[in-house]
């Protein structure tokens, strides 16, 4: 085996140090500048998703959805984004449905919106998954909607 210097192996391959994992703050900053990058892009909304079944909701894409956006980047497939679900999003940004809701629902700006408006979106995410306001906000639309999906069952 022939030692080569990172320099020289830049010669014949891209290499990409990485010392240590995004952060979850991180992870959401990169993905609101890459929103940024072209603020006027419109992006496909997820319609409904708090009507959705937690199966439903997290197997759900929408083609060319600020999701896409953040799974298309090789940075963030590199850190462990899996594909642009729902779920997956939820999962690896760690942000709970009603932040995500927030992000890529069509309630707030019908089936479409601008990259730039997501992007404040995303931005608004960080730094909040300890807020006690949050975390009970979240508790209560969780309790809301399954008492909401239990009574349309009966």
């Amino acid at each position: 085996m022939k030692h080569q210097t990172i320099e020289e192996l830049h010669e014949v391959a891209q290499v990409a140090i990485s010392l240590q994992a995004m952060t979850r703050n991180q992870r959401l900053e990169h993905w609101a500048r890459l929103l940024e990058q072209n603020p006027e892009q419109c992006l496909a909304a997820f319609p409904g998703t708090e009507y959705m079944t937690l199966d439903v909701r997290n197997k759900a894409q929408s083609r060319g959805s600020a999701l896409s956006i953040a799974f298309a980047d090789p940075t963030l497939r590199a850190e462990g984004l899996k594909n642009d679900t729902y779920g997956e999003a939820k999962r690896f940004f760690e942000l709970s449905d009603w932040q995500l809701h927030a992000i890529v629902c069509h309630c707030h700006v019908g089936g479409t919106m601008k990259a730039g408006w997501a992007a404040v979106q995303v931005r608004s995410a960080i730094d909040k998954e300890g807020n006690l306001f949050t975390r009970l906000r979240e508790a209560i639309s969780q309790w809301v909607l399954f008492r909401i999906l239990t009574h349309a069952r009966e």
